[in-house]
């Protein structure tokens, strides 16, 4: 399977990020956790992941990431693009997805603690339906195991509770219309009255009161847009901890320095 990797590093509202500011770096993608700049986690993990064929990072600042992945990824596995960012999320990502050959999977710049597994993982659940689009979830009981003080937002379906990991799928240009869900701006889901518009009053109170399997709430999603949209549990609860402030930031340099010292016992 071909598959093109989207990465996310703009800067929400153009607005410098309090982590870029706090370690004086132009962008949030460059503050360093577990030795390297938050984005060289996230590259690191996608070349290494065998169906991503090509890279495209969407970026303010594009001269200087090219400058910065020349210094750090001189003979990529993989072809790394590096395409300017659009005033909101939604032409970002359609920026990114311009030319590109789908299926894309789309994740941002401070999902540091992907790893090639989840991305493999991640690909074989969402894959299934053919056309749709796909998130990635872990389960609350995953995230408290990675790390107690992980994440503490969790979505609650009959089923269990479940946290975003910050990685999506649209397995057509047609689907690509699911971004819209994004225009305003931010994670949709946070905010009531953008579920009622987008995807009806049941839906949202579907979401709100958590009933329905969680599976079974996205089948609702999926039928009101037009296209299959699957939930994929992913195993290792720590891709629901990405970076986003300083306690998130404490969080997964701790992860990534207990991973670094598991690979060095192994």
């Amino acid at each position: 399977m071909v598959v093109t990797a989207i990465v996310l590093a703009g800067r929400r509202g153009g607005v410098l990020d309090p982590l870029a500011a706090a370690a004086g770096v132009p962008l949030k993608c460059l503050v360093p956790v577990g030795g390297k700049p938050l984005i060289d986690h996230v590259l690191t993990a996608l070349l290494a992941s065998a169906p991503i064929t090509s890279v495209r990072v969407v970026v303010d600042e594009v001269d200087l990431l090219r400058a910065h992945i020349a210094r750090n990824f001189p003979v990529p596995a993989v072809p790394i693009d590096v395409i300017p960012a659009a005033q909101n999320l939604v032409d970002s990502i359609l920026a990114g997805a311009a030319g590109a050959a789908y299926p894309l999977l789309i994740t941002t710049a401070d999902n540091v603690m992907l790893t090639p597994r989840s991305v493999e993982e991640f690909i074989a659940g969402a894959s299934a339906d053919k056309g749709g689009v796909a998130l990635a979830m872990a389960r609350r009981e995953a995230v408290m195991a990675a790390h107690p003080q992980g994440q503490r937002r969790f979505y609650r379906f009959s089923d269990g509770e479940f946290s975003n990991c910050n990685t999506y799928w649209i397995g057509t240009e047609s689907a690509l219309s699911g971004a819209e869900t994004f225009r305003s701006g931010g994670q949709f889901i946070k905010y009531p009255s953008r579920i009622a518009r987008t995807f009806g009053l049941w839906n949202l109170l579907k979401f709100y009161f958590g009933l329905g399997r969680v599976q079974a709430c996205f089948d609702g999603l999926g039928r009101r847009l037009g296209f299959p949209v699957r939930m994929v549990e992913l195993s290792d609860g720590a891709m629901a901890i990405d970076v986003d402030n300083e306690r998130s930031h404490r969080v997964t340099g701790q992860l990534l320095e207990q991973r670094n010292t598991a690979t060095l016992a192994g």
